[in-house]
C-alpha cells in the first residue's frame, strides 16, 4: 500500500528550507551572456577581418564564408574549453517537438600517444547524426540513415553545464541526404528570408531605400506548472503524459482569484530566481515573473528578439525550467492541461517587425490615421490572419493544446483579430472614407492627490482574442505552453510575406495607371482591408452569440486537431509555402503526416495509462474499501447496532464501481481497435471513440475519488499537488 497521503504532504512540506547561506547577489550585467559565445566574445578572438565576414552574415544575411570556418571553430573552441568543455554537440530541432543532440569530444590522439583538443571547420559547419530514428512523415524510408546538421551562425553556440563539467553546444539545422528540411529552425530561417524581401519592397515605395534588413521580432510568454517531485512521481498519468488523466477538482480552486500575481512561495521563488541566473548567463533576456491564475501557476517571459533566436531561446528557456525544477524538489509541467477544472496554460507569441534603421513597422504613433506606412503594414496583417486562418489553427493544434483552446483561460479555435477601440474606429473610417482622425487617449486621475494621473491607453485589452494588436505588435494567445513556437512563427512570416507582395502589386499597378501614390496607398489599404474585414472582432471571443455570428462572417471553426490538420496540406497552403521557398510540397506533407501520427500516439499512451490506473490502482482501491464497508455491516448486524450509512455508503461505493468497470470494458474495447491502418485513420478513431470512453473512466474514478478513504486513494490529489508548497 501507499504511503499515506499526509506523511506525503508533511515530507514535501519539509523537504525546502531556506536557511541555507546566503547566495551572492546577481550582477545580471556582469553574468548576462557569458555562457553564450555572442558578438562581443567573437570580436574579441576573432581577425577583424574574419570577424567582418561573419557580422555580415549574421546581420545582413549575407552567405556565410567557409574560409572562415576554421578560424572560427577554433577561437569558439577555446573560449569553450576555458570555460571546462571537453565536448561539443550540434543542437538541432527535429520535428519532435524537442531537441536534440549527439555530443563528440575534442579530443584527438597525438603521435606521443596523448590527446590535443582539436576543432575543425568542417566538424563546425557540418554534422552527421543518424536521421532515420527522427520524424519524416515519408520523406525518408527506414532504412535511409543519413542526416545533416548545418551550423547557423546567427543563432549563438552556448555552454551547457551540471556539476561534472560542461559541452558547447552550436545551434544547427537538420536536413535529409537528400535536401529535405527534417527540423523546425530550417522553415523560420525560409520564412524570414520571405518577409525581409517583401517587406523591403513595401518599403521601397515609400521611400525607404536605406533600409537593407526587416526582422521578424518575437517574445514569448512562458505559462507553467510547479509541483512536488514525491508527487509527480506518484502520479503514472503525469510521468507518461504530462497531465492528470484522473482527478476530483479540490474544494478550493481558483475561484477566489487569490493566487494571480499573489506573493511568490519562498521555495518557487528560490527556483526562479536560480533558473534567471542560469538564462541570464545564456543570453536569454528574461523579464517578468508572476504567479499565474491556478494554484502552482506560474509564467516567465523574456523580452523580444529576432525570431530565430527567440525560437531558439524558447527551447532552451523549457529545458532549463525544466532542469532547475528538479535542483529544489520540484518538477515543471509545461503540458497545456494538467489539472483538469483549472486554467491551462499557454504562450503568448507577441510579434512584430523591424527594420536595420530601427523602424518598428507596427508602432502606429499618437495619430495612427495619419501614420499611412503604419496602416499599411497593419492592414497586411490582418489581410493575411483573414486568409490564412487554417494555418494559424494549425500552428497550434495539438492533443494537449485541444484541452484548452476555447475555456476560459484561452481563446477559442475560431482566429479573429481584435484592433482595439483606436485602430478599429480608424480602419472603420477607410472603409467609409477616409481617416480623419484618432481616439486620444489622455490621462486618467484616481480621485486622489497623493497618485499622479496616469496615462491611458486609447483601447482596452481583450483577453479573449486568440490575435490581439497591442500597442506596437501583435499578440498570438492560442500557442500551447508545451509547443516549440517555430512553426506559428513561420506561419506568420510566411502569410504576412504574401499579403505585402499582393498589396505591392496592387499598389505597382495603381500607379502605373496614373494614380499618385498618397491615392494608391489609400485605395489599396481600403480594398484590402474591407474584404478583410470579416476577421475584426472587439467583443467577447468566449460568448455563444460570437460563435454564432463568426459563423454567419464565414469564419472557421477548427475546434480539434484532427479537423485543423486536414486543411494543412490544401492548394492554397501548398502554393503559399512553395511560392515563397519556405516548405516544399514534400515537406508540407510530411509535416501533417508526422503531426496526425503524434496526435494519435499521445491519445493513445493516454488511454492505456488510463486504464492501466484505473484497473491497477482505482479498483483495487475502491474494492479494498467496500470490502471495509460490507465487513463492518455484517459485524453490525451481528452485534445488533444500526448500519444504516454503513449500507448507504457501500451502495453508492458499489454503483460507482458497477460504473467504473462499465467504463472501463468500454475503452479496453476502443483500445483494441486501432481504428485502421492509416495514421489519418487512427486519429479519427482517438477523437470518435477513445476521447470520449477516457471521459467516461475519468467520470468513474474522480466519484470514487469522493468517497474513498484519503489514506486509501492510491495517488496524490489535486489538494495536494497544487497547494503544498
Amino acid at each position: 500500500m501507499s504511503r499515506h497521503a499526509s506523511d506525503l504532504n508533511v515530507l514535501a512540506a519539509t523537504k525546502f528550507t531556506a536557511n541555507g547561506p546566503k547566495p551572492e547577489p546577481m550582477d545580471i550585467e556582469r553574468i548576462f551572456g557569458e555562457n553564450a559565445f555572442g558578438l562581443e566574445e567573437m570580436k574579441s578572438r576573432l581577425a577583424p577581418a574574419t570577424f567582418a565576414s561573419l557580422l555580415a552574415t549574421i546581420d545582413k544575411g549575407e552567405p556565410i564564408n567557409a574560409a572562415i570556418a576554421d578560424e572560427v571553430a577554433s577561437a569558439m573552441k577555446e573560449w569553450a574549453v576555458e570555460r571546462g568543455a571537453s565536448h561539443f554537440t550540434h543542437w538541432f530541432q527535429p520535428l519532435t517537438g524537442n531537441t536534440a543532440e549527439k555530443h563528440d569530444s575534442f579530443i584527438t590522439p597525438n603521435k606521443g600517444g596523448g590527446v590535443v583538443a582539436k576543432f575543425s571547420g568542417k566538424d563546425l559547419i557540418q554534422g552527421e547524426p543518424d536521421a532515420s530514428s527522427f520524424p519524416s512523415g515519408g520523406l525518408r524510408a527506414t532504412f535511409e540513415a543519413r542526416g545533416y546538421t548545418a551550423w547557423d551562425p546567427t543563432s549563438p553556440a552556448f555552454i551547457v553545464e551540471n556539476n561534472n563539467g560542461c559541452y558547447l553546444a552550436i545551434p544547427t539545422a537538420f536536413a535529409s541526404w537528400s535536401g529535405e528540411a527534417l527540423d523546425a529552425k530550417t522553415p523560420v530561417l525560409r520564412s524570414m528570408l520571405a518577409i525581409d524581401k517583401q517587406a523591403r519592397r513595401v518599403l521601397s515605395l515609400f521611400g525607404h531605400d536605406d533600409v537593407h534588413k526587416v526582422t521578424s521580432t518575437v517574445g514569448v510568454e512562458q505559462e507553467y506548472f510547479l509541483i512536488d517531485e514525491e508527487y509527480y512521481y506518484r502520479r503514472p498519468d503525469l510521468m507518461t503524459s504530462g497531465r492528470t488523466l484522473i482527478g476530483a477538482k479540490p474544494p478550493k480552486g481558483q475561484e477566489l482569484d487569490d493566487h494571480y500575481f499573489g506573493s511568490i512561495p519562498d521555495r518557487v521563488l528560490s527556483c526562479m530566481l536560480d533558473t534567471e541566473k542560469e538564462l541570464y548567463r545564456l543570453g536569454i533576456p528574461v523579464k517578468t515573473r508572476h504567479n499565474e491564475v491556478a494554484p502552482s501557476q506560474y509564467e516567465i517571459a523574456p523580452i523580444f528578439e529576432n525570431t530565430n533566436i527567440a525560437c531558439d531561446h524558447q527551447q532552451l528557456l523549457m529545458i532549463t525550467l525544466q532542469r532547475f525544477a528538479r535542483k529544489y524538489g520540484l518538477v515543471c509541467l509545461l503540458h497545456e492541461k494538467p489539472f483538469a477544472g483549472l486554467n491551462g496554460s499557454g504562450k503568448h507569441n507577441n510579434w512584430s517587425i523591424g527594420t536595420d534603421t530601427g523602424m518598428n513597422l507596427l508602432e502606429p504613433g499618437d495619430n495612427p490615421h495619419d501614420n499611412v506606412q503604419f496602416l499599411f503594414f497593419c492592414t497586411a496583417v490582418i489581410s493575411a490572419v483573414y486568409k490564412h486562418q487554417d494555418l494559424l489553427r494549425v500552428s497550434v493544434a495539438s492533443a494537449a493544446n485541444d484541452h484548452r483552446l476555447g475555456a476560459n483561460e484561452a481563446p477559442p479555435a475560431i482566429i479573429s483579430v481584435f484592433l482595439g477601440e483606436q485602430l478599429e474606429d480608424v480602419f472603420n473610417q477607410i472603409q467609409k472614407g477616409s481617416a480623419t482622425e484618432s481616439i486620444q487617449s489622455g490621462l486618467m486621475g484616481l480621485g486622489t492627490p497623493v497618485i499622479p494621473d496616469l496615462p491611458r491607453h486609447a483601447g482596452d485589452r481583450n483577453r479573449t482574442s486568440p490575435f490581439a494588436f497591442t500597442g506596437n505588435k501583435f499578440e498570438f494567445r492560442a500557442v500551447g505552453s508545451s509547443q516549440s513556437v517555430s512553426f506559428c512563427n513561420v506561419v506568420l512570416n510566411t502569410i504576412v510575406a504574401e499579403a505585402l507582395d499582393g498589396m505591392a502589386d496592387a499598389l505597382e499597378a495603381k500607379m502605373a495607371d496614373g494614380a499618385s501614390r498618397e491615392d494608391a496607398v489609400a485605395v489599396v489599404i481600403r480594398e484590402t482591408v474591407s474584404a478583410a474585414s470579416p476577421i475584426i472582432f472587439g467583443g467577447d471571443n468566449y460568448s455563444d452569440e460570437w460563435h454564432q455570428e463568426a459563423e454567419r462572417r464565414g469564419l472557421l471553426n477548427l475546434r480539434t486537431t484532427v479537423e485543423a490538420l486536414e486543411t494543412l496540406i490544401s492548394d492554397k497552403n501548398i502554393k503559399l509555402f512553395e511560392a515563397y521557398g519556405v516548405l516544399s510540397e514534400p515537406e508540407l506533407r510530411s509535416r501533417e503526416e508526422i503531426w496526425t501520427e503524434q496526435y494519435f500516439i499521445k491519445i493513445n499512451t493516454e488511454a492505456e495509462t488510463t486504464e492501466s490506473m484505473a484497473r491497477t490502482m482505482v479498483m483495487p482501491a475502491a474494492t479494498r474499501y467496500l470490502k471495509t464497508l460490507v465487513d463492518t455491516i455484517e459485524q453490525g448486524n451481528d452485534v445488533g447496532i444500526s448500519v444504516k450509512g454503513v449500507k448507504e455508503a457501500a451502495t453508492h461505493v458499489a454503483a460507482y464501481v458497477d460504473e467504473l468497470q462499465d467504463a472501463l470494458s468500454e475503452l479496453i474495447d476502443a483500445n483494441k481497435d486501432l481504428g485502421g491502418d492509416s495514421v489519418h485513420e487512427k486519429a479519427h478513431h482517438m477523437l470518435r471513440n477513445v476521447i470520449p470512453a477516457m471521459g467516461k473512466v475519468r467520470h468513474a474514478c474522480d466519484r470514487l475519488e469522493r468517497i474513498t478513504p484519503a489514506g486509501e486513494w492510491p495517488v496524490p490529489t489535486y489538494r495536494d499537488m497544487l497547494f503544498v508548497k
